[in-house]
């Protein structure tokens, strides 16, 4: 335990980024939201904490988290509790906006300074369940089947379960992209959930 109480202060104290959110829109200081711990059986790996988490220091406090938690079937205590659910986005600092307010890309810096790291320390964990096009790529990769869109990653579920979940951002903004794939709440979802339901007994 010792390796990775030292891993995650190491990443709260990350001061990488901090000229590049100065330039950012909302001129911010780096604040690593840093959630997981060894043991854990799943692992839910984001894109990037968002204005309201970079607030609250803790991970999905926002719409897009309730979201999440329904499409998982968990409640608030099981999606927190660390011993069982480690959250690990591809970049663990609130990136910004710019000039027109919309959200910054994860910075890659993260990645190459944290995840494999963060990835090793972890061990095997019986259920990933991989959050938006960024940790797509990172988490899956080509040979793993991620295509072009987000919708044909997300649409090939069936090769990947059990063990893998690829799911949309549960972002507002894909209420639209919902409704036209009624098959994700109709099929996916439901697999999905019985899946964390095995693996958090």
């Amino acid at each position: 335990m010792g390796e990775i109480s030292d891993l995650k202060q190491q990443i709260v104290a990350c001061r990488h980024c901090a000229d590049g959110f100065a330039a950012t829109q909302t001129a911010h200081e780096p604040r690593p939201v840093v959630w997981f711990d060894a043991g854990a059986r799943v692992l839910i790996a984001g894109q990037a904490p968002g204005q309201r988490v970079h607030k609250s220091g803790k991970p999905f406090t926002d719409p897009s988290g309730t979201r999440l938690r329904q499409w998982l079937g968990m409640s608030e205590a099981e999606f927190y509790d660390t011993g069982r659910v480690a959250i690990v986005p591809m970049a663990f600092c609130f990136p910004g906006y710019d000039a027109k307010g919309a959200d910054l890309p994860p910075p890659r810096a993260c990645g190459r300074l944290w995840h494999d790291r963060v990835m090793a320390m972890l061990g095997a964990v019986r259920l990933r369940i991989v959050v938006g096009g960024y940790a797509h790529r990172y988490h899956l990769g080509s040979r793993a089947g991620v295509t072009e869109t987000v919708t044909e990653t997300v649409a090939g579920w069936r090769g990947r379960a059990p063990e893998v979940f690829a799911l949309p951002h549960p972002s507002w903004r894909n209420t639209a992209w919902l409704k036209r794939n009624p098959w994700f709440e109709a099929e996916l979802l439901p697999a999905l959930r019985a899946r964390v339901k095995e693996v958090m007994k």
